[in-house]
């Protein structure tokens, strides 16, 4: 997620304030890393309305900066260097929006957050849906694979997902899922919805532009049975 690949995308990309999200993201909290905060939208609206310190990652230099004005600290760096450069401190909850899929390794990327959870910490992430109706009708019907600016088939996203693969993410990065539930939806078209329906409703999740999930550590989800 190296910050020059960014350069071209408009100024709105890293400003984005996704209240969405905001309900994913558990009461009570008292710390909370945003990996690729842009300029802090999200994060220090939070900060403002739950009274949490809030710590972010941001690899866009001018994005950064910005977001240092409005959150408790902020680290200048890709989300590898951020992560080791984080290493021994503990958060109540790790935010991702939208940023899993542009790492070479997002994997690894959870894997070094669950070192940073404190006790009963969450994982919370928006994930862009591959099977989309949008790009699933471009790319299964028009045969294409067009990338663009921004949205599930942004140029700079490294990584696709579905709804079944997300789980495969969190499991093999050590986590369980609590919550996963689609966002950003859309109304199907009758003749998608007829299709939809024909299908026995294998179809439902491609109204959905992202999934949001909530992820626990395994073995703490499984201490609490």
């Amino acid at each position: 997620m190296a910050s020059d690949q960014y350069l071209g995308k408009v100024k709105h990309y890293f400003s984005l304030h996704r209240e969405e999200m905001a309900p994913f993201v558990p009461n009570g909290i008292r710390t909370l890393l945003e990996v690729g905060c842009g300029t802090g939208a999200f994060a220090s609206s939070l900060k403002v309305q739950r009274g949490i310190h809030v710590t972010g990652i941001e690899p866009q230099p001018s994005a950064a900066e910005t977001a240092s004005a409005v959150l408790d600290r902020v680290l200048a760096l890709d989300v590898d260097a951020g992560l080791s450069e984080l290493k021994g401190e503990k958060f109540d909850c790790v935010v991702f929006n939208d940023v899993l899929e542009h790492l070479v390794d997002p994997w690894n990327a959870l894997t070094k957050v669950g070192h940073l959870l404190a006790p009963g910490g969450v994982v919370v992430a928006s994930i862009p849906n591959i099977r989309y109706m949008p790009a699933l009708k471009e790319f299964v019907i028009g045969g294409d694979w067009r990338y663009q600016v921004d949205g599930v088939m942004d140029r700079t996203h490294l990584r696709f997902f579905t709804r079944k693969s997300i789980d495969s993410l969190f499991a093999s990065s050590g986590y369980r899922l609590q919550t996963v539930q689609g966002i950003n939806g859309l109304t199907f078209p009758w003749k998608f919805a007829l299709l939809n329906k024909l299908a026995g409703g294998r179809l439902d999740d491609t109204r959905y532009q992202q999934f949001a999930c909530v992820a626990k550590l395994r073995g703490e989800f499984e201490d609490i049975r």
